[in-house]
């Protein structure tokens, strides 16, 4: 019994850390107008290494790094989402939601780290982090009802349905490209396994 108490407390930890660490994603490709493939270019790798303290000084706190940038859908047109609801969506999300996640959902630097109260801040929807993970119905779910911890609140009757389903199409139409793909594939239309 005390195995089986363990083993789901690690199975359960595993899942729960491994949802706030974004999926790598293969590096993108760009199509010229004349229809090639080229490459995107390269960052040069950021140094590890903290900047040298001048004699003298106190060395500065580490800044908690910032959400990873994302590269905006070339191919928004492809997803069939209504631009009416995109439009909608926006602008729910940044009455109701913006404080929190951020205006175009990047959340804040240091999302990924604790607050005093044991807490994670807000995470961002753009595609950098875990929102894509999750079905759509999840979503709603996760929007109507509010975290289990109460850091998010509950939009259940304050925003309708529609009004929910907006924010989440408007959501979807931030994430590049290849994470949408993934999701749709993947999250959204996952093939079920074949009963017998």
């Amino acid at each position: 019994m005390n195995m089986r108490l363990l083993l789901l407390a690690s199975i359960t930890m595993g899942l729960l850390a491994g949802c706030g660490e974004p999926k790598q994603l293969a590096p993108s490709s760009a199509t010229t107008p004349s229809g090639t493939e080229t490459a995107s270019p390269e960052t040069p790798p950021e140094s590890s290494a903290p900047p040298a303290a001048e004699a003298g000084t106190v060395p500065a706190e580490p800044t908690p790094p910032a959400a990873a940038k994302v590269e905006p859908p070339k191919n928004l047109a492809a997803r069939k989402l209504a631009p009416e609801r995109i439009k909608r969506g926006e602008e729910i999300y940044r009455k109701n939601c913006a404080s929190c996640h951020g205006p175009n959902g990047e959340a804040t630097p240091g999302w990924r780290t604790p607050g005093p109260d044991g807490r994670y801040p807000p995470p961002p929807l753009d595609g950098s982090a875990h929102a894509w993970h999750h079905s759509t119905e999840t979503l709603e779910k996760m929007i109507q009802d509010g975290s289990v911890d109460g850091a998010m609140p509950a939009w259940k009757g304050k925003l309708t349905n529609q009004q929910i389903g907006d924010v989440i199409v408007w959501i979807k139409s931030l994430w590049p490209d290849e994470v949408y793909d993934i999701w749709h594939k993947e999250i959204e239309n996952k093939p079920q396994p074949k009963q017998n």
